[in-house]
């Protein structure tokens, strides 16, 4: 009968951040254990706050399931002597594992004989076994940054106090660091901080509850949503809603309590974005705005308890936000004094990076791209677009984002207008920034895409020049956010242009910086920008990693073609004769090796079915190369299945490694160059068939 699994881990205050990402690790690492280790198990939940992260799997098997592995041991020669004997090899390999040696057979492989047994594992508790992982399993939940306490060696997101570790009605026993795992779980921290023994995790969550823990992570968000939601109405407003916002907060308490509060109406003079920032990034406080969208002079803030006094809570939280606005008020007035391209020289003493220059040499370089960029995609807005480059990292020096970073390019944009520069002008320098999240807003202007396309791939191309990658762990400037927000830029606004020919622009720019070789940064950024690009498709958009492989084996050049040869080769594997024709296309690529192409010598062609394929590929060739230009995928694979059988009946009558030079030669070039039409739109060899 299978049991309950729960797994609680208690701990001080973990950042809101690392929550959702050691959730999502901590249910993936347990169902590969489980799945490698044979047993059997339901769909795993998780949930947290900031003091606890949870799993719960509703039913595990008890005993893992029981297998028969077939073991080789020596070869035969080694195992028995000429009469048939067995020897010590034979012996000693029989006794390492439990059987009498006339248990021992012989087992053909295409290496030879060798001896072997095939011996059924019974299957071990599974309470044992995660006993035994379960310290490693807690080692290797990841976080940005773990630390270390007292003069213990693990390490975790912040000191662990507790571990609730549950199989059924069992205990799993284990220790991470000075903690025992146990049923023993805490309630909140401040307004009920007693222990509480666990059961089973129904119970628990209502034990929690009455504990002053809203454990559930979606119920906590709900109730912040009500209740945010109800104090703005209550001045006649409602919530600016922020999803990232109402995910953070969500992730700051266990026992959710919203505050209303208010600011002088003086400060509604400043521009929105600038409020609304201050209030969500240095506050965690969520706008109010009126019926039209207005900001009013109020927010509401979420506290951890349940205060004895609202009031003093909310003007204590009003006295807060009101000093952040002073201040971004002086700063908004004073730098009203000196214009944007005043500020531009100023760039000059600003360090991008020590390895890249300043921030001045990037805009010199990233504007250059732009005005390619611009030259192919939106001539009549080169003025804006070089206007908006040359401006668009002059708020970098204005004493509001030197106080508030996170407003860069927004600033930019407020001032932009204020000095009467064109829509599109102030605009683009908001934008360039864009996307700033992932599956944040890309640019709506063309003067803002091109602008934001041209500044990430110079960080891209110079990161890359000098050596400046990212890891598996970490990626300090982005790199993977900046490649993904260019492609999905090029993806939604459905762009045309050569990301190679970009690249080969912005190479010669960074020339003097780079430590790379050129041609070796290129290479580098281009598998970049596949790999982005692959896991995008397959993790957003639901296609087989094989089939997007197979697509982009093909190139990545243009990035709005990659994604049409994608889906056309997706709705392609529906056909009921796919499997059939993948293997046809598969047998031509396997062969030739990615061979160098040759002319074909009809004139050397000696049995018919040479003749015949070479045929249907000159019929079909013509025709798949217009529908490709077209950019009908769907068409020009169509048009391919015309080559399926010539190709079969090519290698029933064909020995294509003919022992004459001249002869393998020809066949090879006449499968070169219809493995050449295929792989104008996918590598079929990557593609996995039944």
């Amino acid at each position: 009968m299978r049991q309950e699994f729960y797994l609680e881990i208690g701990s001080e205050e973990i950042p809101a951040g690392y929550i959702a990402p050691a959730l999502e690790s901590m249910a993936q690492q347990m169902v590969r254990f489980l799945d490698d280790h044979r047993i059997a198990h339901g769909q795993p939940s998780t949930t947290g706050t900031p003091r606890r992260l949870c799993l719960w799997i509703p039913d595990v098997a008890p005993r893992q399931e029981p297998t028969v592995v077939e073991i080789v041991g020596p070869p035969k020669s080694v195992a028995f002597d000429a009469q048939g004997r067995p020897t010590k090899a034979a012996e000693g390999f029989a006794k390492s594992q439990g059987i009498d040696v006339s248990q021992l057979t012989v087992k053909t492989t295409p290496k030879g004989e060798y001896v072997s047994l095939v011996k059924e594992e019974a299957g071990g508790p599974t309470k044992e076994l995660l006993e035994r992982m379960l310290p490693d399993f807690v080692a290797h939940i990841p976080f940005p940054k773990s630390m270390r306490w007292g003069t213990l060696s693990v390490t975790f997101a912040r000191p662990v106090h507790w571990i609730v570790c549950l199989l059924g009605d069992e205990v799993v026993d284990f220790t991470y660091g000075d903690v025992r795992s146990g049923r023993m779980s805490f309630g909140h921290r401040f307004m009920s901080p007693e222990w509480i023994a666990v059961r089973n995790f129904a119970e628990h969550k209502e034990v929690l509850r009455r504990h002053k823990v809203i454990v559930d992570t979606e119920e906590r968000k709900r109730l912040i949503l009500d209740g945010i939601r109800e104090k703005a109405a209550s001045v006649g407003g409602r919530i600016l809603e922020d999803e990232d916002l109402l995910d953070e907060v969500a992730h700051l308490v266990e026992y959710p309590y919203p505050l209303l509060g208010s600011f002088e109406e003086k400060y509604l003079a400043l521009p929105p974005e600038l409020l609304i920032t201050v209030m969500k990034e240095h506050q965690r406080y969520f706008a109010v705005v009126d019926g039209s969208g207005n900001l009013k002079a109020h927010f509401v803030t979420v506290a951890n308890t349940v205060p004895r006094n609202p009031e003093v809570v909310a003007a204590g939280n009003a006295r807060v936000v009101r000093a952040r606005l002073e201040d971004a008020r002086f700063y908004y007035e004073e730098d009203q004094k000196v214009r944007l391209e005043d500020r531009v020289e100023a760039l000059k003493s600003v360090v991008f990076h020590a390895k890249l220059g300043t921030s001045w040499e990037k805009v010199e370089r990233f504007t250059e791209l732009a005005k390619w960029l611009c030259e192919k995609l939106c001539p009549q807005s080169m003025d804006d677009v070089l206007r908006a480059a040359y401006l668009c990292k002059a708020d970098l020096v204005s004493g509001m984002v030197g106080e508030f970073p996170e407003l860069q390019g927004v600033m930019g944009r407020a001032y932009a207008r204020l000095q009467g520069e064109p829509e599109p002008v102030a605009q683009a320098i908001y934008e360039h920034y864009l996307p700033i999240r992932a599956g944040g807003p890309v640019p709506n202007g063309m003067e803002g895409a091109v602008l934001s396309i041209a500044d990430k791939m110079d960080t891209i191309v110079g990161c890359f020049g000098v050596g400046l990658l990212p890891t598996g762990t970490a990626d300090p400037f982005a790199l993977r956010r900046q490649t993904l927000g260019i492609l999905r830029i090029i993806l939604e606004k459905q762009l045309q242009f050569s990301l190679e020919e970009l690249i080969d622009r912005a190479i010669p720019l960074l020339q003097s910086k780079m430590t790379e070789p050129p041609e070796t940064v290129k290479k580098g950024v281009l598998d970049f920008f596949r790999g982005r690009l692959h896991h995008h498709l397959v993790t957003q958009e639901g296609y087989a990693s094989d089939i997007v492989e197979a697509a982009l084996a093909s190139g990545i050049a243009f990035p709005t073609d990659a994604v049409s040869r994608v889906k056309a080769l997706a709705a392609f594997t529906q056909r009921e004769d796919f499997d059939a024709l993948a293997m046809a296309f598969k047998r031509v690529g396997n062969i030739i090796k990615d061979g160098e192409p040759e002319p074909v010598r009809p004139e050397a062609f000696s049995v018919p079915a040479e003749k015949e394929l070479y045929e249907a590929y000159q019929r079909v060739e013509a025709d798949v190369r217009e529908k490709i230009a077209q950019g009908d995928y769907d068409e020009a694979l169509e048009s391919l299945t015309a080559l399926r059988q010539p190709i079969d009946a090519f290698f029933e009558a064909v020995l294509v490694m003919d022992p004459d030079p001249a002869v393998r030669r020809n066949r090879l070039a006449l499968l070169t160059a219809i493995h050449g039409l295929f792989h104008r739109i996918a590598d079929f060899r990557k593609i996995q068939t039944a």
